[in-house]
């Protein structure tokens, strides 16, 4: 089973992308990130031709979002995290399929909101833990891919390229990253790269022929399907198009 992740940056500008991906990677699960569009504007269409059926968590004035994408049956579980009922931002989605569920997330950025956007983000980190170790607890297959904000460590990022203070690599927000992986996830790429400096997003400008980019989007994996994990990889094409997302996808095969 291929799973793979792709923070689009504005579904609908990035449609022959994600038409050209599907096409050529064929992943069974596709969780996207940062749609800019209303559920209701969601392109489903255009990938519904590739035989995808779609599942979309828009949110009104043009800001998050996430979609799943799947060529296999699935059943949509949750549209929004748990544990903060306030909380509108669509950021969360949830699915059952083949023996697993799996959740696709786009974790906040932190930086911006001044000190309540950073709290916000790291309350967000604690209910997705508790959202993890309840999964976990009861023995469900279970996976989070998506877009988490975080480098996790130094190797994640290009020398140089975030200050300290940036809230992707705060003490705080690595620390938070490690207490969800410590409930027994496996950071799949690192499981299979562990040395390598691979990065899934680069911001516009030079930063992509120049390789300052950094490793953001993530997929981790419950210890049942850490066991039936086989490959795990960053698909460089879309990025190197035009008009990209500054974000690349992620994919990994479970056998």
């Amino acid at each position: 089973m291929r799973l793979a992740s792709f923070n689009v940056n504005s579904v609908r500008k990035r449609v022959p992308h994600l038409c050209r991906f599907l096409e050529a990677a064929q992943p069974d699960l596709l969780f996207l990130q940062e749609l800019k569009c209303k559920t209701e504007e969601f392109p489903a269409a255009e990938f519904e031709k590739f035989g995808y059926r779609c599942h979309a968590v828009g949110q009104p004035g043009g800001r998050n979002g996430v979609a799943v994408l799947g060529r296999v049956d699935f059943t949509v579980l949750a549209e929004a995290l748990p544990g903060e009922e306030e909380d509108s931002h669509a950021r969360y989605v949830e699915v059952a399929a083949e023996g697993l569920q799996a959740a696709g997330i786009y974790l906040p950025n932190g930086n911006s909101g001044g000190a309540e956007g950073y709290a916000y983000k790291l309350r967000w980190m604690a209910r997705l833990r508790e959202i993890a170790a309840a999964r976990l607890d009861a023995f469900i297959p279970f996976a989070i891919l998506g877009d988490f904000n975080v480098c996790p460590a130094a190797l994640d990022l290009a020398p140089g390229s975030l200050p300290a203070t940036d809230a992707l690599v705060r003490p705080e927000t690595r620390a938070a990253f490690r207490a969800i992986e410590h409930l027994g996830l496996t950071d799949a790429l690192r499981a299979l790269h562990p040395g390598e400096r691979i990065y899934t997003y680069w911001d516009y400008g030079p930063a992509f022929e120049g390789n300052r980019g950094l490793r953001i989007d993530h997929a981790l994996l419950s210890p049942d399907l850490a066991e039936r994990l086989s490959a795990a990889w960053v698909d460089l094409a879309p990025r190197s198009q035009e008009q990209p997302s500054d974000h690349t996808p992620l994919l990994i095969d479970l056998a």
